[in-house]
């Protein structure tokens, strides 16, 4: 059976991100926009939509044309969302480039991406400056703030060149490219169109409505569609405030959760397990928090209890979808009875479900049974950038996605995720692809054969870990050889973080990984 929002549809939106977001810019005015949780700087709404335009002018007079690739590789910053919605609506297309990414893996985003511009900040220059020689094709590196050589975006701000009358085909263009590994392979360039994206921020305004008044912690990255979503677009598009800080830091967070006053928090779950455990949070007033929202990894139950008992706060909220799904597709409204223990949400307006047996190929099951979940809706992407095979194995021809998770829905449409079929890694909701740590582990001189499964450590991180064949002649190469060679080449979420050395991986005859085995034999070694 296919399953359906219990929402009345939204009307999709065909508008340009950068219109959809601040087309109320004068409306809000003086409101403030964001504000720099470490030094209190602020921009107002006028002021953010005012610097969007003088930054797509300056895009346009250095040469950037529709259809160019934009790379936004910054930590969160209040200048972030001016970039972002500078350069598109100057008609790029912004691939966002995880700030902690080494130059090897920059300079393949880019060249995936064919990205001719970067925009960086100073302490990531020289990354950005590698990224690029390695690449090649990049014409221009600017900073967000001010370094020796380049040119700032900051610079941009005093431009009088005309704002660049670009014409958009929002069902059609790109407006953000970020990169995910969908079920199981190496991160592809995800196509998240104008109209996808802005038709996920009206499908999610009925369940977790925003307007002023409302002020939201950025902690997750704007580089992650969730962040980009949740934590900017969503916000800045309802005229809430928008506190920025560029990383996780407990002491930072709960002290601006205090200062600010936040009213609502999007986070993931080794979050809420800090605030439902660390005895930091005794130390701070967090009296101005409403809700929070969990989501990008799983959340198990009694620890979303913990954290609302905790803080004496509604039940923590989950919500769930993907990168290829702008992320949006299922969350517990803000104003209801809340969810069952463990429920992921409620479908969004305009999104349609079915659960596909994991055995019988195309049968469709009902409320109650297991098996893979599969999506369809105006926020599906466009495709994978350059993959038309892995984007037809991942939308089927009726314009359903695959999801590789296993799910069941309840009786009253809760949905419960219970595994996932694809073998992709969530580490704090990071994507950690087990394919590219073999890879990397099998260009070791000392191994043999590899393979990478998720396995959860005592605090309920999904992290990776290895299973090691050695070389016949290397009986010295110890765990932690292993865990050194990975971690000088990648960025600091995709570490190995186990390691257990076996005489062999177990393969299929077509030579494929069985990673089951491998997590059914970590279960039984779990339980001894």
């Amino acid at each position: 059976m296919v399953f359906h929002s219990d929402y009345p549809a939204v009307p999709v939106v065909d508008l340009p991100i950068h219109d959809a977001v601040l087309g109320r810019a004068a409306e809000f005015g003086d409101t403030v926009a964001l504000v720099d949780a470490a030094d209190g700087a602020t921009l107002t709404y006028a002021q953010l939509d005012g610097f969007t335009r003088k930054i797509a002018a300056g895009l346009a007079e250095s040469g950037l044309r529709k259809g160019d690739v934009l790379a936004l590789h910054s930590p969160n910053t209040i200048a972030y969302p001016a970039v972002f919605y500078g350069a598109t609506r100057a008609g790029a297309s912004v691939t966002t480039v995880h700030p902690l990414s080494t130059p090897e893996e920059f300079a393949k985003q880019l060249r995936d991406s064919a990205a001719r511009w970067i925009v960086t900040v100073s302490p990531l220059l020289e990354v950005a400056r590698r990224a690029a020689e390695l690449a090649g094709g990049v014409e221009e590196v600017f900073v967000c703030d001010s370094a020796d050589g380049h040119r700032s975006v900051l610079d941009m701000l005093a431009t009088t060149a005309p704002v660049p009358d670009v014409a958009i085909d929002p069902g059609e263009d790109v407006a953000v490219l970020p990169y995910s590994s969908g079920t199981t392979a190496s991160p592809k360039g995800v196509m998240l169109t104008h109209r996808s994206i802005a038709t996920n921020l009206a499908q999610l305004y009925p369940v977790l409505p925003m307007g002023p008044g409302d002020r939201i912690l950025a902690v997750l990255p704007f580089f992650h569609i969730y962040g980009l979503t949740a934590l900017m677009n969503a916000p800045l598009s309802h005229g809430a405030t928008v506190v920025v800080l560029p990383r996780f830091d407990l002491d930072q967070f709960l002290t601006a959760i205090e200062t600010h006053r936040i009213t609502g928090l999007y986070v993931a779950p080794p979050i809420v397990l800090a605030l439902a455990k660390h005895p930091a949070v005794a130390g701070h007033d967090l009296s101005s928090l409403r809700y929070i929202v969990s989501a990008a990894a799983p959340l198990d139950a009694a620890l979303a209890q913990a954290c609302s008992r905790r803080l004496d706060l509604p039940p923590v909220m989950q919500a769930y979808g993907m990168t290829e799904l702008s992320p949006g597709t299922h969350v517990t409204p803000l104003d209801g009875p809340g969810s069952p223990p463990g429920a992921v949400g409620k479908l969004l307006p305009n999104t349609e479900m079915r659960i596909l047996s994991l055995t019988e190929p195309g049968k469709e099951l009902g409320a109650g049974e297991e098996g893979e979940v599969a999506l369809r809706g105006p926020q599906v992407m466009k495709g994978y950038l350059g993959r038309p095979d892995e984007t037809a194995a991942m939308i089927d021809a009726e314009g359903w996605v695959h999801t590789g998770d296993v799910g069941r829905v309840d009786e009253n449409g809760w949905l419960f995720v219970v595994d996932r079929v694809k073998e992709l890694i969530k580490y704090k909701g990071y994507q950690v692809a087990p394919a590219d740590l073999e890879a990397l582990l099998l260009t070791h001189e000392e191994i043999a054969d590899a393979a990478v499964i998720g396995v959860y450590d005592a605090e309920g991180n999904e992290i990776p870990k290895a299973y090691v064949v050695r070389q016949p002649s290397a009986d010295g190469l110890t765990e932690e050889d292993v865990m050194a060679y990975v971690a000088e080449r990648v960025a600091p979420y995709k570490k190995v973080r186990r390691v257990e050395f076996t005489t062999q991986v177990p393969r299929a005859a077509s030579g494929k990984i069985l990673r089951r085995e491998l997590r059914v034999r970590e279960r039984k070694s779990d339980s001894v």
